[in-house]
């Protein structure tokens, strides 16, 4: 499983990243500061870091530029509020192997996060990448879903949603939880867009697949 370093000081996005990642099935730390995400990154023990520029001691650029000048081949990705042309090949030229603007949506930054991973990985048995639960399967390379042996079409947020119910079968999850994962963190929390998509997920998988639980949110049903 991936161990993934966050370096962004503002709480609200660290606990966001961190839930998100956690839910796409990676294993997250957070630090607040340049100098402790030089310190755990050079520590060997992560698979990637995503970086926000604007840290409170040091600037962003100064972590990639002492661990690039150290050797470190990890996997950086910046993410900023900075969204100058000057401010992205600053960093991409400073050692970051991608670079994501603020605001942000979830489901492109695990997509580049995968896409580095990958670039990453030396030849080794190859990982199973399908989820399963009872008769709905998932191949999370391919993005395709079948119920059965019936494959089912699904646009990027109904995929997005269904990985995070196949990941958590049988577990309540609330309507804000769902909100966060999918459409991020700077969505409108009076949206209703989370029971719209789980009607989409109801009619492509079968109804009585996934629950509603009253007043509090939806659960994954596992068929056999």
């Amino acid at each position: 499983m991936n161990h993934i370093l966050i370096a962004e000081d503002n709480p609200r996005i660290s606990s966001f990243l961190e839930t998100g990642l956690q839910a796409h099935g990676f294993i997250s730390s957070t630090v607040s500061t340049a100098q402790a995400a030089i310190q755990m990154a050079l520590g060997g023990e992560f698979d990637l870091l995503i970086l926000d520029l604007g840290l409170p001691d040091q600037d962003g650029l100064t972590v990639l530029t002492a661990l690039r000048g150290q050797g470190e081949t990890l996997p950086i990705i910046v993410l900023t509020a900075r969204d100058g042309i000057d401010d992205t090949v600053a960093g991409l030229e400073g050692g970051a192997d991608d670079y994501i603007t603020k605001p942000f949506r979830f489901e492109e930054l695990v997509a580049r996060v995968r896409v580095q991973l990958r670039n990453r990985q030396t030849p080794r048995v190859k990982e199973d990448t399908t989820l399963r639960v009872g008769d709905i399967s998932l191949d999370l390379l391919t993005r395709q879903a079948w119920v059965g042996d019936r494959m089912v079409d699904l646009s990027t947020r109904e995929f997005l949603l269904a990985e995070v119910f196949l990941r958590h079968p049988m577990q309540v999850l609330t309507r804000e939880q769902l909100l966060d994962r999918i459409w991020g963190y700077d969505y409108d929390p009076g949206t209703n867009i989370v029971n719209v998509y789980v009607g989409h997920l109801r009619r492509k998988f079968g109804g009585d697949r996934i629950q509603t639980v009253r007043g509090v949110g939806y659960r994954l049903f596992a068929q056999a």
